[in-house]
């Protein structure tokens, strides 16, 4: 196992709202030494939650948000904070009544995923939410969002659309379509 570099020096050198940007001075096992910057919570953040809600026809549920950091409307997943006290089945059942209108009946924590962790410290669970059922929950969202859906036997022509671009969503999409096929519940 290679061993991890010393960390020389660490300081936050910028805060906003929701993040810090903490800087790093490192120094690797072979000598060489470098300056590292990433993002981290404010720390108090009990995680994020992105969710595979699976109609019973074989179509995920999509929702199309406005993004800041591309400033486009989006689609992907349904997604969100865990709130203090919160397990991640619950946010992730929350979340989902929430943002696209629909509670899950099962759910299955599926694996946790990272954003960027070259410069990010932040992860999010993958939840796959099956046994759907209409149920609306007011959220924080400044502005309704629109439901979509995608055919898990068609996920190759999701990556066309212009509107998806989100790589941790696609990820999730392909691995719960890959683990319920590998069980044999579902078919391509």
């Amino acid at each position: 196992m290679r061993q991890k570099p010393t960390v020389l020096a660490r300081e936050i050198v910028a805060t906003s709202r929701l993040f810090r940007v903490e800087e790093l001075q490192l120094r690797f096992s072979n000598g060489v030494e470098r300056t590292y910057e990433r993002l981290v919570g404010k720390g108090v953040g009990y995680g994020a939650v992105m969710i595979v809600a699976l109609e019973a026809d074989g179509r995920a549920l999509l929702i199309e948000e406005y993004c800041g950091g591309t400033d486009t409307y989006e689609l992907s997943l349904p997604k969100g904070l865990i709130e203090p006290g919160e397990d991640v089945l619950d946010a992730a059942n929350r979340e989902l009544k929430e943002e696209a209108g629909f509670g899950a009946r099962s759910l299955e924590l599926l694996t946790e995923l990272s954003l960027s962790p070259g410069y990010m410290s932040q992860k999010i669970q993958v939840v796959l939410a099956r046994d759907l059922y209409p149920e609306q929950l007011p959220g924080d969202e400044p502005e309704p969002m629109r439901v979509d859906r995608v055919d898990l036997r068609e996920l190759s022509s999701l990556i066309q659309n212009p509107q998806f671009t989100e790589g941790r969503a696609l990820a999730a999409l392909y691995l719960a379509r890959d683990l319920l096929t590998q069980r044999g519940e579902f078919v391509l």
